[in-house]
């Protein structure tokens, strides 16, 4: 079930450049679902071009034999 939500999903950054991500949660009935395995995955790999910095996001970035990394961060709820 997918009740957690990022604004904006994905983007491109300049080098040293830092953004600031909405984090959103859907109502549901706590307690009567789990949510032991609830976070949120954030990956990133390099997207420099021949020509410098490039400003539009590519999912086929993520495709190829390039280096993703990848951070899991885990949700803990208010009861």
């Amino acid at each position: 079930m997918k009740r957690l939500g990022v604004d904006p999903p994905c983007g491109v950054l300049d080098p040293k450049e830092a953004v600031l991500l909405a984090v959103s949660c859907d109502a549901f009935a706590y307690g009567q679902e789990d949510t032991n395995n609830d976070r949120i995955t954030i990956e990133w790999t390099s997207c420099r071009g021949q020509d410098g910095a490039v400003k539009r996001f590519r999912r086929e970035w993520f495709q190829g034999d390039g280096m993703v990394r990848r951070k899991n961060i885990p949700i803990e709820y208010n009861p």
